[in-house]
């Protein structure tokens, strides 16, 4: 390694990557924008390090392919290559079981969607003088970077960023920062505003105006409807979902098809299945097509779309709005069905997975975004009898520490 010399600061090597993505050395200081063979720069900042010069590239870096990777703090992991980068992920979710006592269970090699794929993302808008940044904070700040580009971003989307930015420069007042919510659905862009301001006719009339000049299927704002021009639709199967504003879906097309192939093979044998935390069905509407299913979810709105487009579609899906982690389904309320699918926040499953430890379910099948919180519930069940077969890691949010995963557990 190279010495010391009269430039101020430390020269150390990274060793691994944390579980946030930043480069590790051997003695625990966390070094943001660094790989596994690096060697660096810094000056120290307690637990920290600021990186000052790059030494020398270690074999994981690569070419980042965004121009504000390093300032937007959107993506944490593009200055990485793609196998040492998919192996550190697939690892968080090994290492999170390891942590709960589970050393033996197959985990897969990683699934991973494309960039380019991603088709929700939550933006912010802020007026600057006359002009308006679009994008997102810097990592560990409320500055926002005006994005020019987004290599995550389906292309309807990245297109939508500069024409939010003309836009709303006559909307917004100054240093005023609005929250944009946009999905690209089946009959087109559903975008959703946050903005803390009183209702006015003005407000409404120039977010109106929008709406139409960018041909949106729909504007809200703050959960008011403002401009429909098609209702968004979400098609599941045979199935079309009328969504609510604001309803949850997975971020990607590619990682919902993937974690719907994976739930139906899971579910195979079962009869009679509940969905919890069911969303606008993606799951529970992918499995209709050959299961009785009982969708539980604690948002209203959405429990209702999936109740109307399983209607419409003459499936055995019955709905019921409840709030999971306050009354979980209890162990005779369980009793009816063969299989469980899970597809919780990334807080997890705590009192439901508590409440299955204690119940005859035959399968549990358990989709979740957040491998610590899965690790944990994972262990409740397996302390109640269940055995966890198979975890299954799919990278659909690119170049972040978030990993999505599919596992099954048998009784």
């Amino acid at each position: 390694m190279p010495q010391q010399g009269d430039a101020p600061g430390q020269i150390v090597e990274i060793v691994k990557l944390g579980h946030a993505g930043d480069g590790v050395t051997a003695d625990g200081l966390f070094i943001a924008g660094t790989v596994p063979g690096d060697v660096v720069r810094v000056e120290r900042q307690g637990e920290r390090g600021h990186l000052v010069e790059l030494i020398e590239k270690g074999p994981a870096r690569a070419a980042p392919p965004c121009v504000h990777f390093g300032t937007c703090g959107g993506c944490a992991l593009q200055h990485v290559a793609r196998e040492a980068y998919l192996a550190w992920k697939r690892d968080l979710v090994v290492t999170a079981l390891k942590q709960r006592g589970f050393v033996d269970v197959p985990v897969d090699e990683i699934v991973a969607v494309a960039p380019g794929t991603r088709r929700r993302a939550s933006f912010k808008a802020q007026r600057r003088g006359d002009q308006v940044a679009v994008g997102f904070y810097e990592a560990g700040s409320r500055n926002l970077v005006d994005l020019r580009e987004c290599p995550i971003l389906v292309p309807e989307l990245a297109r939508l960023m500069p024409l939010m930015r003309r836009h709303l420069a006559g909307v917004l007042r100054a240093n005023e920062t609005v929250e944009l919510l946009a999905t690209v659905t089946d009959t087109g862009i559903d975008l959703a505003l946050t903005l803390k301001r009183k209702r006015e006719a003005d407000l409404l009339m120039g977010l109106s105006a929008i709406a139409s000049t960018l041909k949106l299927a729909r504007l809200s704002w703050n959960g008011e409807d403002v401009a429909i021009a098609a209702v968004p639709f979400l098609r599941v199967g045979r199935f079309a979902v009328a969504l609510p504003p604001g309803a949850f879906l997975q971020p990607t097309k590619e990682g919902e098809r993937i974690l719907q192939e994976f739930v139906l093979d899971g579910a195979t044998g079962a009869r009679a299945i509940a969905d919890l935390f069911a969303g606008c069905g993606t799951l529970a509407l992918a499995l209709a097509g050959h299961h009785t299913v009982h969708a539980v979810d604690s948002v209203a709105p959405q429990v209702d779309a999936l109740l109307a487009a399983a209607r419409q579609g003459r499936a055995r899906v019955t709905g019921e709005t409840r709030d999971l982690f306050r009354r979980p389904l209890l162990p005779t309320e369980l009793a009816r069905f063969d299989a469980v699918v899970l597809d919780p926040p990334r807080p997890g499953a705590m009192a439901q997975a508590k409440a299955l430890a204690q119940s005859k379910v035959a399968k549990v099948l358990y989709v979740s975004c957040n491998a610590a919180s899965f690790a944990r519930d994972a262990r409740i069940l397996a302390d109640g009898g269940y055995r966890l077969e198979r975890v299954r890691p799919i990278d659909q949010f690119l170049w972040s520490p978030h990993v999505e995963l599919f596992a099954q557990f048998s009784r």
